[in-house]
């Protein structure tokens, strides 16, 4: 019996510590592992006995990335509890904030740490010595996406202007006005991004994956919508306990998530474009199909794509909540808090990120669950690197270690710079 072990001891520039190990005997795959071993952060314990409305500042800093995700998911399980309904300008402020994380976001997963897998190069830095032009271009869909969040939520990481009820501060009509000319000039560089990207060789790699991700009515998921599946589920967020769990291994401080058959599932980017995909802008549908893709996709490596479009529907989006912007009379709703448990969902750029929380009568916080979406995704993280990996093992130590990394990174598992993040060991017997 001949044995293989490809173990990674350290991820290095990932949001936490990790590892992965893979087992292969006999030319098969046998088992991979994704470790997660970072020391606890223990937000969800900290949360208790914190006033409610400080749950947003508060859970911004789980992420510097994705921040907005983190204070959207919160305000809406703290308004849920409270029983407060925001709309109307203020519910598009949210819209629009959540459109600026999605571009800055997708932007520096699809230029600075993706593209480089698929064309050849160690990073962004030695791409753009041959690629100046398409990191120019990653580098201003960026910006644009940090001047929403700025504007909008005060500044561009963390922002301090996100309440429980609407904003502190909302702005003007007259300040979103350059915004929007900015915006303008993103859409065409969005644009040129999904032709880009839809040019790279990609492996033939299909999965049947178990998609899950918000649908709302009548738009694309950020904030609002039920939770539903390819499989068939169609539920309210509060109903998350019932169909979703969380277990501990032995091998991770983070919780892996499972449906609760036990079967894996797929939060993030092809979910919500298999899930969604007729509540695209008319451009961004468009976009797609010229790009090769249909209304499903299920090959992770065409997953860059999908970023692509969603930047570009961002922007559309963007730019129509702007061009249909009236000032509201007050900045937010009264919140009056009250006993009560809340539930929220929202989709930051990586997938959905659930939280749950239980308040007294004082406001406090007595308990507080929040599930992000890479911890929903480790296991099909693992499924991918068993399955998709297997087709590889014939290669030399450091193309296999590539793919190991490309595999990882299809996903952007909150990694949040740089591209040489795994050495990688073999063990022959």
């Amino acid at each position: 019996m001949t044995t293989r072990t490809i173990k990674v001891d350290y991820l290095a520039r990932v949001e936490g510590e990790g590892a992965f190990k893979v087992v292969v005997r006999d030319g098969a795959v046998r088992s991979a592992e994704l470790k997660i071993f970072e020391p606890p952060r223990f937000f969800e314990s900290f949360l208790r006995g914190r006033a409610a409305i400080e749950a947003p500042d508060l859970t911004a800093r789980i992420c510097g990335i994705c921040p907005v995700a983190y204070q959207m998911s919160a305000v809406h399980a703290i308004e849920d509890a409270f029983g407060i309904t925001v709309d109307g300008p203020i519910r598009a402020l949210r819209r629009l904030i959540y459109c600026g994380e999605w571009i800055e976001s997708h932007a520096l997963h699809v230029y600075m740490l993706h593209a480089p897998d698929f064309l050849g190069y160690d990073g962004a830095i030695d791409m753009a010595r041959d690629h100046a032009e398409a990191v120019r271009r990653g580098l201003m869909l960026k910006k644009a996406g940090n001047a929403i969040v700025a504007l909008i939520g005060g500044r561009e990481i963390h922002p301090v202007n996100i309440r429980v009820g609407g904003f502190y501060r909302v702005p003007r009509r007259r300040e979103l006005d350059p915004l929007a000319e900015e915006l303008k000039r993103a859409r065409d560089l969005a644009l040129e991004t999904v032709r880009w990207v839809a040019g790279f060789d990609f492996p033939d790699s299909e999965r049947d994956y178990a998609f899950v991700a918000l649908r709302h009515p009548h738009e694309y998921p950020f904030n609002e919508g039920r939770i539903v599946s390819n499989r068939g589920l169609d539920i309210p967020v509060s109903d998350f306990d019932r169909h979703f769990r969380e277990m501990q291994v032995a091998r991770s401080t983070a919780l892996h998530s499972r449906m609760a058959d036990g079967s894996s599932y797929l939060v993030g980017p092809l979910a919500r474009y298999a899930l969604n995909f007729d509540r695209l802008s008319p451009p961004a549908q468009e976009a797609a199909r010229e790009s090769g893709l249909g209304p499903v996709c299920s090959n992770p490596y065409r997953g860059i794509i999908v970023r692509a479009v969603e930047i570009l529907h961002a922007c559309d989006e963007a730019l129509r909540i702007i061009a249909d912007y009236a000032e509201p009379d007050r900045p937010h709703v009264a919140v009056e808090p009250r006993p009560g448990i809340g539930h929220g969902a929202t989709e930051a750029p990586r997938g959905l990120l659930f939280h749950r929380y239980e308040i007294d009568g004082d406001g406090l916080i007595t308990a507080a669950r929040i599930v992000p979406p890479t911890a929903q995704n480790q296991a099909s993280i693992e499924e991918d690197l068993a399955g998709h990996v297997g087709g590889f093992l014939d290669l030399p130590k450091t193309e296999l270690q590539h793919k190991c990394e490309q595999t990882i990174r299809n996903y952007d598992p909150c990694i949040s710079c740089a591209t040489h993040f795994l050495k990688l060991r073999i063990d022959r017997e």
